[in-house]
């Protein structure tokens, strides 16, 4: 008798479930499949939890629920479409915004997710910024240039930060803190001294030279298109190139940080010498978070020289450096999107301020009234952002919004 009860158990083992249970079994959806394979959960099961995962891949994906594709989806597409309908000043503020994401994502990677600080990626960004000049720039009396188009300029604008990078990690990864810090604000001035004393490259000091040429797969984008009832010109040729960059970036730098690479980087920055004892290579580890993170600040500094237009080896100082690292406390460190965000208010509070300046007595104006000026507002807001955010959130403004969404999403329950 025990047998047959066994038997009959394992031919229907849903025999006694009832109500919801009993409802899926019978669609289908809860019987155990051929091989021991665990039950199908239907669709109609999803829709009612968005955040039901069935397997590890699906929980590990980067658009891991519905509403994350949709939300990316409609923000391509309006991100695509708005420099089309915008002026020409937010289309080259949203354009800047893209390139000092790029710029942010690679700093980011490196001191975010491996932990090793640096105050010298300015130089890498001005070194990317001279390599597409002298690829894709037009020679003069004293400069170089070869008018190579940017398909070949850009990629080479990355690749020599990255192996300037390379070559200067095994040095720069033989101390930390501090005294790491200290290492990158001395290759910074050293890259300063050299772009001034080499005007072939940079056109010497307080003289500059002009970017590459805006001309990519032969088509020259300096000048207008109409493409059916749009109109592409420089400014928004130049938008769409950063855009599309920065999501290539974006997706990339998420891809490796959810790799065995960004694991590794993640167990360098909590406790270096654990991470060794568990077989993590140090050396290697930071040698490519170095090398990562130069490329994309190279790529961002080439990018960022053709909208500026003009270049000089005095723009590629400390106080750029310290504008990155506050893309990363402020907008969250060791999150690509706080990058961007971080990005984004990097970029347009100076603008806001301007733009309400004349409303605030305290702000001086052109004629010299008020205690401070914008910019010296600017520098005092952002560094008492960075010291709350340090202190209070360590994930910045995507700290805050993950928090508010949290909120939300348990309300009006209180656990």
């Amino acid at each position: 008798m025990s047998n047959e009860s066994n038997t009959v158990r394992e031919v229907d083992p849903t025999r006694r479930l009832t109500g919801d249970s009993l409802a899926l079994a019978n669609r289908g959806e809860g019987r155990p499949r051929s091989g021991g394979t665990p039950p199908r959960v239907g669709s109609w099961a999803r829709r009612g939890r968005p955040r039901l995962y069935t397997s590890y891949a699906a929980d590990r994906a980067i658009f891991n629920t519905r509403y994350k594709r949709v939300w990316i989806l409609i923000l391509l597409l309006a991100a695509t479409v708005l420099p089309f309908l915008a002026t020409r000043n937010v289309t080259y503020l949203l354009a800047t915004v893209f390139v000092f994401a790029i710029s942010g994502i690679g700093l980011n990677l490196l001191t975010g997710y491996a932990g090793q600080i640096s105050l010298g990626h300015a130089f890498f960004m001005g070194l990317g910024a001279y390599t597409a000049a002298v690829f894709a720039g037009s020679p003069g009396r004293v400069v170089w240039g070869l008018g190579l188009d940017l398909a070949i300029a850009l990629p080479l604008a990355a690749i020599i930060p990255g192996v300037v990078g390379l070559l200067v990690a095994p040095i720069a990864i033989r101390v930390r803190g501090l005294y790491l810090a200290i290492l990158t604000i001395g290759l910074l001035m050293l890259g300063e001294q050299l772009f001034k004393q080499w005007p072939e490259v940079s056109g010497g000091q307080g003289v500059g030279r002009g970017v590459a040429e805006f001309t990519l797969f032969g088509m020259d984008l300096s000048s207008s298109y109409r493409i059916g009832p749009l109109i592409m010109t420089e400014q928004v040729a130049m938008y769409l190139l950063a855009f599309i960059l920065l999501a290539l970036v974006a997706l990339g730098a998420k891809n490796l940080a959810r790799s065995r690479t960004g694991r590794a980087f993640a167990a360098v920055r909590d406790r270096d010498i654990a991470a060794e004892v568990m077989g993590v290579p140090l050396l290697r580890t930071k040698t490519l978070a170095f090398a990562v993170s130069s490329a994309l600040a190279g790529l961002g500094g080439a990018l960022l020289s053709m909208l500026i237009g003009r270049i000089s080896p005095e723009q590629w100082n400390l106080f750029l450096s310290i504008d990155i690292i506050a893309i990363v406390v402020i907008g969250g460190a060791a999150t690509i999107s706080g990058a961007i965000i971080g990005a984004a208010f990097v970029v347009l509070v100076p603008k806001l301020l301007e733009a309400v300046a004349p409303l605030l007595p305290f702000i001086s104006g052109p004629g010299g009234e008020g205690i401070v000026s914008v910019y010296q507002l600017q520098t005092i807001l952002f560094g008492v952002l960075i010291v709350l955010f340090m202190a209070l959130e360590p994930r910045g403004l995507f700290g805050l919004w993950i928090r508010v969404r949290n909120y939300f999403m348990a309300w009006p329950f209180k656990y």
